[in-house]
């Protein structure tokens, strides 16, 4: 007979049972060796980005396989509110969804409905033949299968966060992750994600949504910037990305050891022509 599976607790399920704010970090590489690395890093969870990387469904299914065996959780973000991607996402194992973009109580209910079986939604069923259900050996995986999800959206713009207190208060919309980057960019000062006016607005967000119950996150690579959210009710904070860590670092490698100068360059000893 064939084994029967249990599913790792979605992102909902740690937030709910945590009793501290989830740190995590991006992974946009692609690569499944890097993020790997960073499954193994200590940290809570790690957001697995479909939108501004080249992660594609074949990549997803490579990191999610690769970061298995370890105590993280993976969130997945998507490209869009496509129906047939959150479909395709949830059938190759992506349990944690996150969903970039979403400025209204309507566009949430709709993201909800495209996780869900009918007759609570419209995902399609194909559990026999996915991962998601690890090929129906998860028991009862259809009729079980929103406890083995969780949604969360991304509020990134000034409409959206006029409409953040709506839009967590959805049925189905597991929390909220404020995007400072396309918020600053909405409000007039784009790259600007610290602005005084952009932190206000984010702190409105977060306000909003807690007063629904549902936990809140943003991403906040300054230290200081994440401390100051993390004070301000944030549950879940990104603090840094694998493509991040790897330009500053190897930035610092050529700062500290090519000179920065041809003169510098002349100045050094011959170079060693071999034995």
């Amino acid at each position: 007979m064939p084994i029967r599976l249990t599913l790792p607790p979605t992102f909902r399920d740690r937030l709910a049972g945590s009793g501290r704010p989830q740190i995590g970090m991006w992974v946009c590489s692609g690569s499944p060796l890097a993020a790997e690395i960073c499954a193994g890093a200590g940290l809570d969870w790690l957001l697995v980005d479909g939108e501004h990387s080249p992660i594609d469904l074949d990549a997803t299914l490579r990191i999610l396989q690769a970061v298995a065996p370890y105590p993280v959780t993976p969130l997945v973000r998507v490209p869009s509110d496509d129906a047939v991607v959150l479909k395709q996402l949830l059938d190759l194992g992506a349990q944690n969804v996150l969903v970039p973009m979403v400025d209204t109580a309507e566009q949430a209910e709709a993201v909800v409905r495209a996780v869900r079986y009918p007759p609570r939604g419209v995902r399609g069923v194909g559990s026999a033949l996915a991962r998601g259900a690890r090929w129906n050996r998860v028991e009862r995986y259809l009729q079980d299968a929103d406890e083995h999800v969780s949604l969360f959206v991304q509020v990134e713009s000034a409409t959206a966060v006029a409409n953040a207190g709506a839009i967590a208060a959805v049925d189905g919309v597991d929390g909220v992750f404020v995007g400072p980057s396309d918020l600053a960019a909405s409000m007039g000062v784009i790259g600007q994600q610290t602005h005084p006016d952009v932190t206000a607005a984010v702190l409105r967000a977060f306000d909003a949504v807690r007063a629904e119950g549902k936990p809140v996150g943003v991403n906040a690579f300054d230290p200081e910037v994440a401390e100051r959210y993390l004070h301000a009710g944030a549950g879940f904070v990104l603090v840094g990305a694998d493509v991040a860590l790897l330009a500053r670092g190897t930035e610092g490698l050529a700062q500290r050891w090519v000179p920065q100068d041809d003169d510098a360059a002349g100045s050094g000893p011959p170079a060693h022509a071999g034995d």
